[in-house]
């Protein structure tokens, strides 16, 4: 692969200018103790937002690498505003990112789904205590216990979720990979297992419950989980390159290319392309397309309160207070978000992750919207990867937000 054909954006800092105004000759007035104390300010800031943009731009330099082909970050906060890209869209041709490429945005669709079925929770037409069983009936399994819409939300439903494909260590990993899954179908993967645990009493982060929130949407409104996507969240957040490919198994416009490194016989390693896949194996938890400048328009629409109204807002805010299944640690998420306190008494970050074969993604920010940070990544091991202080992305977001303290 060429190396460190880079894009790079712009990266501008925000700095306050002190105007001079002219004095009579031989009479220049001493500064004042407020303005040299506001000079001082600027000028930390100034620096502050130098050294933030330069190790920004130092996590995402030198690809592709064995690890990745291409990034595509954005940040901001009060004073700087920063978009950098580096590596190659396509390896094969060895095209440059430019930064407005699409990509698969993986399971950062779910915070999409939510706000869609929070729109309806406010609408009256889901209710939060309602059960899964009054609204779909015959989709569970009879002897499953009642399962609430907002335990779908949280994760705490303690639905099992399907098996639908292998992974890359299987020889026939990606053999499903123009496979179309029914909606029923793929949310009954795993019904034949029992409950991994009574709802509303731990949580497990997984896929089934929001694909069963998709088929409440098309219960509840009579038109598909697409259409209700777009109408009420794509549109509503004016972005432009975001869309649900459905069964459509290729990305529409310009795009990077997503690669999965596979190991041959004599240890060599190959890279197989990725990109072409059927995402309804994933369907309303994952299938979303989209790229760095809409996310960075969703983010900032939904912590504002212009997608899901203030009242149901909250809940997406609001971690239940569960133990996580097996693990037995404090809850972390809430309804599509996750809570992120990488230092004890520091910010705290809401975000969200999503990867599928190929793309590494995701976003968090500070429930103000002040501060944040939207990362896609090639990742020639998307699925595997360990996110840890040395891995690419956890350089990125060492950069943007910091890293945990031990």
């Amino acid at each position: 692969m060429r190396r460190n054909r880079i894009a790079v954006f712009a990266a501008t800092a925000t700095v306050i200018a002190l105007g001079a105004s002219a004095a009579p000759a031989m009479a220049a007035p001493a500064a004042s103790h407020a303005s040299v104390q506001s000079a001082q300010s600027a000028s930390r800031a100034a620096d502050k937002a130098a050294d933030k943009a330069a190790a920004l731009r130092k996590a995402i330099d030198g690809l592709p690498d064995g690890a990745a082909t291409a990034a595509q970050v954005r940040y901001k906060d009060k004073d700087l505003r920063w978009s950098g890209t580096s590596g190659e869209a396509d390896v094969r041709t060895h095209t440059p990112v430019k930064g407005d490429e699409r990509f698969r945005a993986g399971s950062i669709t779910k915070t999409f789904t939510v706000a869609v079925a929070l729109q309806l929770v406010h609408e009256g037409k889901l209710d939060l205590d309602g059960t899964v069983q009054h609204y779909l009936p015959g989709l569970l399994p009879a002897h499953y216990p009642d399962v609430k819409v907002g335990q779908l939300l949280n994760y705490t439903s303690g639905l099992p979720g399907g098996d639908t494909r292998g992974t890359p260590k299987t020889p026939d990993w990606d053999k499903g990979r123009y496979t179309t899954w029914d909606h029923r179908a793929l949310v009954q993967a795993g019904f034949g297992k029992p409950m991994e645990f009574t709802p509303g009493t731990q949580q497990h982060y997984s896929n089934i419950g929001y694909n069963v929130l998709g088929m409440l949407i098309e219960k509840v409104t009579g038109r598909t989980y697409e259409q209700e996507l777009r109408d009420r969240v794509i549109n509503r957040a004016g972005l432009k390159d975001t869309y649900s490919p459905g069964t459509s198994f290729r990305i529409k416009g310009r795009h990077t290319h997503g690669y999965e490194a596979l190991k041959n016989a004599d240890g060599t390693t190959r890279l197989v392309d990725t990109t072409e896949w059927d995402q309804s194996e994933t369907w309303a938890s994952g299938d979303l397309i989209t790229t760095t400048a809409d996310l960075d328009r969703f983010v900032s629409a939904l912590f504002a309160g212009r997608i899901v109204p203030q009242q149901e807002l909250k809940l997406m805010f609001t971690v239940p207070q569960v133990p996580q299944y097996e693990s037995g640690k404090p809850a972390v998420y809430g309804s599509g978000l996750a809570r992120v306190q990488l230092t004890r008494g520091g910010p705290v970050y809401w975000g969200k992750t999503g990867s599928r074969y190929g793309y590494l993604n995701g976003f968090a920010a500070t429930q103000d919207g002040k501060q944040s940070l939207i990362y896609s990544v090639n990742s020639t091991d998307a699925k595997g990867e360990n996110v840890t202080p040395d891995s690419r992305v956890g350089r990125i977001i060492a950069a943007g937000v910091g890293t945990p303290s031990a």
